[in-house]
């Protein structure tokens, strides 16, 4: 491709040079021969003008020649005719004839001569055929050689590439090339042998990898699955196999959810499906279905990939969690269950609770929720121990569940409380036999080793829909009927109303008002003052507690002392008052005719604890009050609760030089025993005996006359002053005097005032003159 072009181009240049000295020969011939023609012609020299034109044809590159006057009487043409076959290309050439005559020059004529640019050996001469000869021989020597040498320097490499290269596509292994030379092939080889090599390597890599994956895939103990895009089975490790009981065979290409549980099929359809790219999904836990017809618990993860052919597939994997299952059922059954009676407990309740409700909804009936709390069931554990409490537990649990029919359910809510839901057509009618079974039940003796003990029921109903819309709001209010049921005298049983409710409201509002004034320091103890009735005079007072609301005035007492012990804020307001107290004492004491004077401080139940004589003993440091200033007001109920450790308190209080005082004497279940066996310093009558003095009957009013002269003489004869309370008019006190009675207090007296009320009545000598009398 390269050569041909070169002899074209120099047969062309040749051709051209050859045909221009043809031509360039021919025109000299033609002019010379032309002036020679001028003469004859002139003369009509007919035949030395066929001389001439035979001379001119001679001539081997001139193919004709042709000689015309002007006049048209000679025209001579030779030859005759003319063979342009090997001619090549036809040139004619012509000029004029002139002749140099007396007269001038004068044109005689046309001279016409055809040449042929002639072949391919006419054109070229042989020096020339010599060199294109050589050139040629010595492209031919170089086109074999390169031949021969890329035969042997490149094709015979490239077939041994070629060979390596199709026996490792065929055969499997890496094959070499068998090359070895300094030049490019050698080093493409080389290069070739070192890829085999590597690649050899990390087949050999791969191939160990794979069969560790293999390995790990089918040994590693968890049941390792892959499905397909349509949730069919594509493959399962060994030990799937071995763990499910199934043959390979039986379960590659069966959708996954033939082996999953009826029960479980929704959950299963329900899962999140992996996506690409996505990580393992969360997880479902179902039911899954062994060869041997057993159910196992799996836990499923999955995630997605592609396979070597691009198609989705997914790697799951099942964890057998059937024990664990199973122990969180059973600690779930634990979380809901009473370990003592075996009964629901209050978690467990409120769950049923809920579906009680909704089942209720659905068969359109009506669902009762009783809560039960046992009466006297602390005197148990305190007196008999928490084994005899626990005994008894159990016996009342024995007890609810035989008055309760099949449907209902019962649960021990905490301590000594049960719950049980009655659902019924009629429920008011169904809860109201259920319950009066029950404090029957509950009323029968408990017999305990050495011990009988009795016990009662209180019991507060609440109904659904008709008193509650959700399942907290009916297990708060049956929970409000059963402590109206307590504050009503206990067993018994109480429906809930719409009066429990604003009661709960105002209770409601009463304990926050107990919070602001805990906040805002609004508790203040006002005194009443305690007269004798030998002379007369203010010889004590009482500090009683009140809470001044700036807005609402002072609220009652009573029901703030009730709230306060309920929700366990009777111990900050009983400090409060204590300390204002002790301050207000050191008060009345600087005024004249007051310096020593006793103030009755009331002490709640709940406030006798351990640290009680402490605190008691800081305030009276702070203030500078002797402790025999102090009288502390304690119930029978206190006393009656027989606690060695009040005891022990109380023992303190009084070796400090404190006086006691036995408050609502006469209230309680053996008030003169007590007297007895605690020696006190004072005796307060209650106020019911003084009210029993004028009643119509004068056999009722001889008998409270009698009941009181007696307190009287038996406190006297222990060294006690007796105080009566609630004195209003002067008659009683009359009469209490006349029975012995020491000192009184009471709104004919004086009521209850505020510490600057008391300054401002007793706080000069003759003021206190004026009050006495």
């Amino acid at each position: 491709m390269f050569v041909a072009p070169l002899f074209a181009l120099f047969y062309f240049l040749t051709a051209e040079r050859a045909l221009s000295e043809r031509v360039n020969r021919a025109e000299v011939t033609m002019m010379a021969n032309a002036q020679a023609l001028g003469k004859p012609l002139w003369d009509f020299d007919v035949e030395s003008v066929n001389k001439i034109a035979a001379s001119i044809v001679s001539d081997n590159d001139i193919l004709a020649v042709r000689v015309i006057d002007n006049s048209g009487g000679i025209d001579v043409q030779l030859p005759e005719t003319v063979d342009v076959a090997d001619a090549g290309e036809i040139r004619v050439l012509q000029t004029d004839i002139q002749y140099a005559s007396i007269d001038g020059t004068k044109h005689v004529g046309f001279l016409k001569i055809t040449i042929g640019a002639g072949g391919f050996l006419s054109l070229i001469h042989f020096r020339e055929l010599a060199f294109m000869g050589i050139f040629a021989f010595a492209v031919v020597i170089l086109s074999a050689a390169a031949i021969i040498a890329n035969r042997i320097t490149i094709i015979r490499p490239l077939l041994k590439l070629t060979e390596a290269i199709s026996a490792t596509r065929h055969l499997g292994s890496r094959h070499r090339v068998d090359w070895d030379s300094s030049d490019e092939m050698g080093v493409l080889a080389k290069n070739f042998n070192d890829m085999q090599t590597e690649l050899e390597r990390e087949e050999m890599q791969l191939r160990s990898a794979h069969a560790l994956v293999q390995s790990v895939y089918n040994q590693t103990p968890a049941m390792l699955y892959s499905l397909d895009a349509a949730g069919d089975i594509s493959a399962v490790s060994d030990y799937w196999i071995l763990a499910t009981g199934y043959q390979r065979h039986e379960v590659i290409g069966r959708p996954f959810q033939d082996f999953v549980a009826k029960k479980a099929l929704s959950a299963y359809r329900r899962r999140a499906k992996p996506a690409i790219g996505a990580g393992a999904t969360p997880g479902v836990t179902v039911s899954f279905l062994c060869a041997n017809g057993e159910t196992i618990d799996v836990l499923i993860r999955e995630t997605a990939a592609l396979s070597e052919n691009g198609q989705f597939q997914s790697l799951s994997v099942m964890t057998d969690v059937t024990e664990l299952k199973e122990a969180e059922n059973r600690n779930h059954r634990q979380a809901i269950t009473d370990h003592l009676t075996g009964l629901l407990n209050r978690q467990g309740f409120e769950i049923t609770l809920d579906e009680k409700i909704a089942e209720t909804d659905q068969k359109n009936e009506e669902l009762a929720c009783l809560f039960i709390d046992l009466d006297r069931f602390k005197w148990v554990n305190d007196n008999l121990g928490h084994a005899a409490g626990d005994a008894v537990l159990r016996e009342v649990c024995k007890r609810i569940t035989n008055q309760i029919r099949p449907t209902d359910t019962v649960a021990r809510i905490g301590g000594d409380e049960f719950a049980i839901l009655v659902p019924a057509r009629d429920v008011k009618a169904a809860a109201s036999n259920i319950a009066e079974r029950i404090i029957d039940a509950l009323e029968e003796p408990y017999v305990l080793e050495n011990n009988v003990a009795s016990l009662s029921g209180s019991v507060g109903i609440a109904l659904y829909p008709a008193h509650a819309k959700n399942a907290a709001e009916l297990l708060q209010k049956s929970d409000m009927a059963m402590y109206e049921r307590k504050r009503n005298g206990k067993n018994g049983t109480q429906f809930f109303s719409d009066t429990l409710s604003d009661m709960a409201r105002v209770r409601s509002e009463l304990e926050r008002d107990i919070s602001d004034a805990l906040e805002n320091d609004w508790f203040e103890p006002w005194m009443q003052p305690i007269v004798s009735l030998k002379t007369g005079q203010v010889v004590g007072f009482e500090a009683l507690m009140r809470l001044c609301h700036p807005m609402r005035g002072v609220l009652p007492p009573a029901d703030i002392i009730v709230a306060a012990e309920e929700n366990g804020t009777i111990h900050a307001i009983g400090d409060r008052i204590m300390e204002k107290a002790v301050e207000y004492i050191a008060r009345i004491h600087k005024m004249p005719g007051f310096e020593k004077c006793r103030t009755g401080i009331n002490i709640s139940p709940l406030q006798i604890t351990p640290d009680l004589p402490a605190k008691f003993s800081a305030y009276l440091m702070k203030h500078n009050v002797a402790p025999s200033s102090i009288v502390l007001e304690i119930t029978e109920a206190v006393l009656m609760q027989e606690n060695p450790e009040i005891f022990r308190v109380l023992d303190i209080l009084r070796d400090s030089g404190m006086n006691l005082a036995l408050d609502d004497f006469g209230t309680g279940y053996s008030s003169l025993s007590y007297l007895h066996r605690f020696p006190v310093n004072v005796v307060k009558i209650d106020k019911s005996f003084i009210r029993a003095l004028t009643p119509e009957s004068a056999i009722l009013r001889d008998k409270s006359y009698l009941l009181l002269e007696g307190i009287c003489t038996i406190a006297h004869q222990i060294d006690c002053d007796v105080v009566a309370e609630g004195i209003e008019d002067a008659a009683i006190a009359d009469l209490l005097a006349k029975m012995g009675i020491d000192f009184v207090q009471g709104f004919h007296f004086a009521k209850p005032m505020s510490i600057g009320d008391v300054e401002n009545i007793y706080g000069s000598e003759k003021q206190r003159h004026i009050a006495a009398n």
